[in-house]
């Protein structure tokens, strides 16, 4: 090959575009992944101690996979006709301009997803520490070699992503499908919850209230949080309504999924018994199994945070790749490498400043809490926003095509922006000082905004990605 013919490969592989060669099982696979985290280990008791009885507990996730499904029907919409590996920023860059749009991705490089990856990690390090503790500082040692391992994986391809996703999403759902065993099997032998699940002496039991309920949607919510995220592998997945059914089929999955292991957990334990538990999972899995079902439950919550790591990892880097591709500044981020398929420069970015959130989270005395109240506030903000471009871009662009139309319109998509808004509420007035911290990086970037000088998008164009071979 000679030398112009070996410059214009390596033009391809820096300056391509996402291919569709992820299919809708693959998509399903991501999505679930992130969805089915490590929280469904932890929030049953909190939604136990805001429910007055086992009716109303099992509603409240029923409810859930509701406003999901309402959430994703809005999605479908947005990225069957906008298909773009930018996902959210696409959509706020068409709807509000570039500005917002840049603002949303400096908040999702430095706050939002990359304190998210932070979450899982310190959950895979508290959990991992439990089996094998490697000293004072172990939950966030596990916690930084899991970031440097998973982003590491992504950037020697998609394949080698999209296939650990699979095999991690099936550990995950196995490990839940356990905790369902174990539960059904707690109730059918009849025997009693564990002391430590034991609800405490003269315990009074919830009564209905609207303050309660929506607590325990907040934590509900929470847990089935991720599959939003599916926005950013629509350029990704083929067929332009492949997105809208792995969409539907996740949330299904999920829900499904969630409801029968909650009804398991206090089939087995009892209502009392689940709110008043500490370790829920492992709880149901001692009762049932002895002491080594608790060590198998850690094991089953450490795969699960990776999956919701792995995943959020390979969809953040589409923002930060979308960024870069948009703004000048910042264009080493936005160039795509064919041979792997993946963003190299995007992914390490992102892993960088996850690695650093993880080196501050540790100074904490919890480091989940302090992501979490790091990056919620933000999230809520521009998922607000978001839910709000349906009703924009539908008055904008009345003649876009649209092969998925949310149905009910406008009905569902206003239903959706007022739980955003009440969650936006919730995850104020529920946070600390790391909030403050979360609100003043995205601050920062306004200054950035003025030297970045984001690009005007046409709005007429999808941005329609190349064809995988074959």
């Amino acid at each position: 090959m000679d030398t112009a013919a070996i410059e214009d490969t390596a033009a391809n592989v820096q300056t391509g575009r996402p291919r569709r060669c992820l299919s809708p099982l693959n998509a399903i696979a991501i999505i679930v992944g992130i969805v089915i985290g490590s929280m469904i280990f932890k929030a049953p008791s909190l939604v136990a101690g805001n429910s007055p009885n086992v009716g109303y507990f099992i509603a409240f996730w029923v409810a859930g996979g509701v406003v999901s499904l309402i959430g994703a029907l809005c999605y479908a919409e947005l990225a069957a006709a906008y298909p773009d590996a930018g996902g959210d920023y696409h959509f706020l860059s068409r709807a509000y301009g570039p500005s917002v749009g840049f603002l949303f991705a400096w908040a999702r490089l430095a706050v939002i997803q990359t304190g998210s990856i932070a979450i899982q990690a310190f959950v895979i390090g508290d959990y991992a520490s439990n089996l094998f503790d490697v000293g004072s500082a172990s939950p966030a040692i596990y916690a930084a070699g899991v970031v440097v391992l998973l982003t590491a994986l992504n950037i020697a391809g998609l394949r080698q992503g999209k296939w650990a996703q699979i095999v991690l999403t099936v550990c995950e759902v196995l490990g839940v499908l356990l905790l369902i065993v174990a539960g059904f099997y707690l109730a059918m032998r009849g025997g009693p919850a564990p002391a430590d699940a034991q609800p405490a002496a003269g315990a009074v039991a919830p009564t209905f209230s609207f303050g309660a309920a929506g607590m325990a949607m907040v934590f509900v919510l929470l847990t089935y949080g991720g599959w939003n995220e599916a926005a950013y592998l629509s350029a990704e997945v083929r067929g332009r309504r492949g997105i809208a059914a792995a969409l539907f089929w996740s949330i299904g999955i999920v829900t499904a999924i969630y409801v029968v292991a909650n009804l398991a957990m206090v089939m087995g334990l009892g209502l009392e018994g689940v709110a008043a538990s500490s370790a829920v999972a492992a709880d149901v899995a001692g009762g049932a199994f002895g002491s080594g079902g608790a060590v198998v439950i850690s094991l089953a919550v450490v795969i699960a945070a990776a999956s919701t790591t792995n995943a959020t990892i390979i969809t953040g880097a589409r923002t930060n790749y979308a960024l870069g591709r948009d703004v000048p500044l910042l264009a080493p981020l936005g160039r795509w490498n064919d041979r792997g398929n993946t963003p190299i420069n995007a992914l390490l970015v992102q892993g960088a400043i996850a690695l650093a959130l993880v080196l501050f989270g540790g100074l904490a005395p919890s480091g989940f809490t302090a992501m979490v109240e790091y990056s919620t506030p933000v999230f809520w903000v521009f998922f607000l926003l978001a839910a709000c471009s349906l009703l924009v871009l539908r008055f904008r662009e009345p003649h876009a095509q649209r092969p998925f139309r949310v149905p009910f319109y406008p009905v569902t998509p206003a239903l959706f922006i007022l739980v955003c808004a009440y969650m936006l509420y919730s995850s104020v007035t529920y946070t600390g000082i790391w909030s403050l911290i979360g609100l003043g990086v995205l601050a920062a970037g306004v200054p950035l905004l003025v030297f970045a000088r984001p690009a005007p998008r046409d709005n007429q164009r999808n941005f329609e990605p190349v064809m995988a071979d074959g």
